[in-house]
């Protein structure tokens, strides 16, 4: 087995951006074989710690960056381009950081807690939601894990599946409903080595096989009263309309975009140095040949167009920024992007489905993309009636 090396810590005036850019070669050079065992790399995340990616939602006064979504996106883009797994990880932590800071109704002692972790340990957040009969909460229903109240404050009991990171999470943001007459529903923060939880290994999927979404057990855990950050009642709980939260979309994008590239990057490798004997020349010299890496290129060439454009257009917050659907960004990218690797697929054939070469793996992480939320079909709907009603 190929030994995993910790990156050394990139120099204190490199900014984020570029430690990601270093760190894409040092993680592409491990993902095939943490794909293949379907590992959590923690030695990933030990080196996105090591170069302070890991609070880089967290605000300046807890000692973080609060970064732009402009560079959010880059990072996540350059990251994803050497192990999506690590990627997707390191999105979630950044989506919740924001998200806690911005949304101001966590406690603030809490929120300093998790963000002085975050700083002084890299310590993993991310939320707990989708369940066995429930599926993703974001098309509606109430949760099955119930929170009873108690004198000590709250014990809890349910099973969270697709828990992206669960090997590594410090703390799980749980999805819950109360016992009440009345149920209130919403975030519970639970510290993961609390007792009564428990990782179960149940993560073998066809992509993104190394980011750790195992299932969470919570067996009656207690914690503290005011570890209830967010309970509301469910009708006040209104999912957001297309194009109001665009972090998630558009940093999903990037990571898929990431995926793509390195696909891209691949394959160019590969057809300089094949020269089949009938022909007697690389295959990048057939103008067939050329012609479909063109049209990768023209693919991933609109995608760079948007997640450089729309990005800084919504960290400026300028009047154009409000007719911008974050939403359909991240579909016409993550399309964009599926169809750039199975256009490389198309040209390299066997070579291309070999699981020595990397191409396959590409193209079974880059179709996870159809997986996450905001899902295609969400998203085409509520464009769409976003224009009917304009």
């Amino acid at each position: 087995m190929t030994a995993l090396t910790l990156v050394v810590p990139s120099p204190s005036g490199l900014s984020p951006l570029e430690k990601a850019q270093r760190l894409r070669g040092e993680f592409a050079a491990h993902a095939a074989e943490s794909d293949r065992q379907g590992r959590f790399s923690r030695e990933n995340i030990a080196a996105l710690h090591a170069n302070r990616l890991l609070a880089l939602a967290v605000p300046r006064e807890f000692g973080g960056r609060d970064v732009s979504l402009h560079e959010a996106v880059a990072v996540v883009r350059a990251i994803g381009a050497g192990d999506p797994s690590t990627a997707l990880v390191l999105l979630m932590q950044m989506l919740h950081h924001r998200a806690i800071a911005k949304g101001g109704t966590w406690p603030a002692h809490i929120r300093a807690r998790v963000f002085e972790a975050a700083v002084k340990d890299g310590a993993l957040i991310n939320a707990l939601r989708v369940e066995p009969a429930l599926g993703s909460p974001v098309r509606g229903g109430l949760p099955a894990t119930v929170a009873r109240r108690v004198p000590e404050g709250w014990r809890i009991s349910g099973r969270k599946l697709y828990s992206t990171g669960s090997p590594a999470l410090r703390w799980g943001i749980v999805w819950g409903a109360t016992d009440e007459e009345k149920p209130r529903v919403g975030e519970f923060l639970v510290p993961l080595d609390a007792p009564g939880v428990s990782i179960v290994p149940t993560w073998d999927h066809l992509g993104l096989r190394a980011s750790g979404s195992d299932d969470v057990v919570l067996e009656d855990v207690l914690i503290p009263a005011d570890h209830a950050v967010d309970l509301r009642r469910p009708e006040d709980w209104v999912v957001a309309d297309v194009g109001r939260n665009a972090w998630l979309p558009l940093m999903l994008a990037g990571m898929y975009d990431g995926v793509a590239q390195a696909a891209r990057d691949w394959l160019v490798g590969f057809l300089k140095a094949r020269t089949p004997s009938n022909i007697a020349r690389p295959l990048s010299s057939v103008p067939r040949i050329q012609a479909v890496v063109g049209e990768i290129e023209a693919l991933l060439q609109a995608n760079d167009a948007l997640l450089e454009h729309v990005p800084a257009l919504l960290d400026s917050g300028g009047p154009a920024a409000a007719g911008v659907n974050p939403e359909l960004v991240k579909y016409t990218v993550t399309t964009n992007a599926i169809a750039a690797v199975e256009k490389a697929l198309g040209t390299t054939g066997n070579h291309g489905l070999t699981r020595v070469n990397p191409l396959e793996r590409h193209y079974r992480d880059v179709l996870c993309s159809r997986v996450h939320q905001p899902q295609n079909d969400l998203i085409l709907e509520g464009g769409g009636r976003r224009v009917l009603a304009s």
